[in-house]
């Protein structure tokens, strides 16, 4: 064998090696392992956000396109019921203290507030246009939604502010445009508002009530985030480029950049095993969860990429029953389903 033979048989060999060590990374070695597949029949268009009641094992998924909010019985494994009369409905936020569920709906306008157990409807809050996120706020017992700024027809967006035990509308705070995402600290004074149209995030008091800080967003769109406080780290989800943006949360420099699903639309941290869970696939042929390890607080790394299905852009992390669930809307003949992982160490 000449020398240029042998070369050639040593990067062969080298490749199938190759190769065979990258589809075993694809497959068993995921950081996530798809355990169930709950289908959602019926349910038509693009689904929006979730949330989970742990005690009674039910998710909430907000049937965007559909005007739906479908329950899950993640218990039995199978669709429980589906809600209708609202019009884009986006944010879902159940509160196990107050037995509530808070269901935000673009719109019309609305944040519908509804009972824990039975679902009925108790008290309909009349908002302006575009509310999305909703987040609870548990020492103040206040719920703060986004809404407003183009959806409105407005030059600014707004942050309503709830008394989430009596259901009432007390406040509003102002900011750039319309509210993409909505991250509170643990203490419920600060809240970060994503601000999608500006590229921008903006810092709010919530004591003052009143923004205290805005910092630009290196690439465009920032659109949903996950925060570490801990290390003091916001995960900012961004689609122009598709990147996931480590920040200081106090600073607000940006320590590492890494690429990530385009049509992102959910990101959430995992504290105990220091990992990030972006999704990503809307109004794509595919969709894919890049799952990042935290090796401390300016360091991260991709490992891995789980393949979900097309059209499918949230995504939910619960912490308490240990899944990570993703919302694939209905396309080639399969009914739209929520893919439930399992997190793999």
């Amino acid at each position: 064998m000449n020398r240029l033979s042998h070369i050639w048989l040593i990067a062969v060999i080298f490749l199938i090696g190759y190769t065979g060590t990258t589809g075993s990374q694809e497959g068993g070695k995921q950081p996530l392992r798809l355990v169930q597949t709950i289908s959602l029949p019926n349910v038509k268009g693009r689904l929006d956000h979730m949330d989970v009641d742990v005690k009674r094992k039910r998710l909430f998924v907000a049937g965007l396109e559909n005007g739906t909010l479908e329950v899950v019985d993640l218990q039995a494994g199978k669709f429980a019921r589906s809600i209708p009369g609202f019009e884009k409905p986006q944010g879902a936020l159940y509160v196990p203290e107050l037995n509530k569920l808070f269901v935000a709906s673009g719109d019309d306008g609305m944040l519908r507030v509804f009972w824990g157990d039975t679902l009925d409807l108790l008290d309909p809050i009349q908002l302006d246009r575009g509310p999305n996120r909703v987040v609870y706020e548990p020492h103040s017992k206040l719920v703060y939604v986004g809404y407003g700024g183009k959806d409105a027809g407005k030059d600014y967006g707004e942050i309503g502010i709830i008394d989430a035990k009596n259901d009432k509308h007390i406040g509003d705070i102002k900011v750039v445009a319309h509210p993409s995402e909505l991250l509170l600290d643990k203490s419920g004074t600060t809240l970060f508002v994503l601000v999608s149209a500006a590229n921008r995030i903006q810092v709010v008091d919530t004591s003052k009530r009143q923004v205290v800080s805005t910092w630009q967003v290196s690439s465009q769109h920032p659109g949903d985030a996950a925060f570490d406080e801990l290390t003091s780290r916001l995960f900012i989800g961004t689609r122009t480029p598709p990147e996931m943006i480590v920040m200081d949360s106090k600073s607000s420099k940006e320590v590492a950049h890494l690429p990530t699903a385009d049509g992102m639309d959910g990101v959430y941290f995992a504290p105990p095993r220091k990992r990030v869970y972006v999704s990503g696939g809307r109004e794509l042929s595919s969709g894919f969860v890049y799952v990042y390890q935290q090796t401390d607080a300016d360091h991260y790394e991709i490992v891995g990429k789980v393949t979900t299905r097309g059209g499918a852009g949230t995504s939910l992390w619960s912490p308490a029953l240990n899944r990570y669930y993703v919302a694939a809307p209905a396309n080639e003949g399969a009914d739209a389903a929520i893919l439930v992982y399992a997190p793999r160490d």
